[in-house]
């Protein structure tokens, strides 16, 4: 796992791999054969921080070689991909989930940007993360892969900076001294917006993040209406931490949604009906029956997380 035209600072290592899990062993084993199998890839290790998981990932992951691998009790993906990077020795950290699997290029595709912004440590690197070739995809599942619910590649250019708000740990790397000084925020409790916040702290500092559309990973977690609904109100009541840490980004979070705003319950139904249908037809979808349902849900869950504070 070596390639000599990499330059490796005070490190045998050019990256570190650092990837949460919890309770998903099965792909897990699967991410780590594809990094096993990388092409033209630097140097790199792998770090597993396990956050809990009640699974038989200890047991199978600490027998393979090659891996450091800790594990902690629940605390969250940020918790973890901190603990992550404190194990790490290479010069970039890359985040990947223990649901995305790397194409073979992954990590080359990663060095290159590194290479071609002459390693700068504000240079952070975004690639894309698509769902499996062959996986049935409804044209949910498309949208929101495409339009930012989940991510937004269609709003986004091979090769362009983007902004902080696409800063997608499945697929992400950056300096790993810049985690180290920076790290994730703990106090967020799920899986939502904890990566945004810190993001937005390094773009203050200047990083700029690079899209390379090469760096593929395939996120092997198919969604559903009702799935991505629980998920988005989960997001809304994250939100609320984040505007309370940023209340300068009160519009970005949708904040000023709320003033006035009337949730109503049937109209809510209605919505999930016509979206379950587009969901089932792809001939009957309409993204903006999606992206007014998930917004929908999301203000409840930003209504309720800041009526909690």
């Amino acid at each position: 796992m070596t390639n000599s035209q990499f330059t490796i600072h005070n490190s045998q290592f050019y990256f570190s791999v650092v990837i949460p899990t919890y309770n998903r062993l099965d792909m897990l084993l699967r991410v780590l054969d594809a990094l096993d199998a990388q092409v033209d890839a630097p140097p790199f290790e792998v770090i597993v921080i396990n956050d809990g998981s009640t699974d038989d990932t200890e047991r199978a992951v600490a027998q393979r070689k090659g891996i450091t691998f800790r594990t902690q009790p629940n605390g969250g993906p940020g918790r973890a991909r901190n603990h992550g990077v404190s194990l790490a020795s290479g010069r970039f950290v890359v985040f990947t989930g223990d649901d995305t699997v790397p194409e073979s290029r992954f990590l080359a595709e990663h060095a290159r940007v590194h290479r071609e912004t002459n390693d700068d440590p504000l240079a952070a690197c975004v690639g894309y993360t698509g769902w499996p070739p062959g996986e049935r995809v409804t044209a949910f599942m498309d949208y929101i892969n495409d339009w930012g619910l989940q991510f937004g590649y269609r709003m986004i250019e091979h090769g362009a900076i983007v902004p902080f708000n696409f800063f997608y740990t499945s697929n992400i790397s950056i300096d790993r001294q810049l985690l180290a000084d920076h790290p994730f925020d703990t106090t967020f409790p799920s899986a939502a917006w904890e990566d945004i916040e810190l993001a937005y702290r390094l773009d203050e500092l200047g990083l700029k993040i690079h899209y390379n559309a090469h760096a593929v990973t395939r996120h092997h977690h198919p969604m559903n209406i009702d799935s991505f609904a629980r998920r988005q109100y989960t997001v809304g009541k994250s939100g609320a931490i984040f505007y309370k840490k940023h209340p300068e980004l009160g519009g970005f979070l949708g904040v000023h949604e709320l003033e006035g705003r009337p949730f109503d319950d049937a109209r809510l139904a209605k919505l999930r009906r016509k979206a379950r249908l587009g969901e089932r037809f792809r001939v009957l979808a309409r993204p903006k029956v999606f992206e007014t349902l998930m917004r929908e849900h999301y203000l409840r869950g930003l209504r309720d997380g800041l009526s909690g504070l």
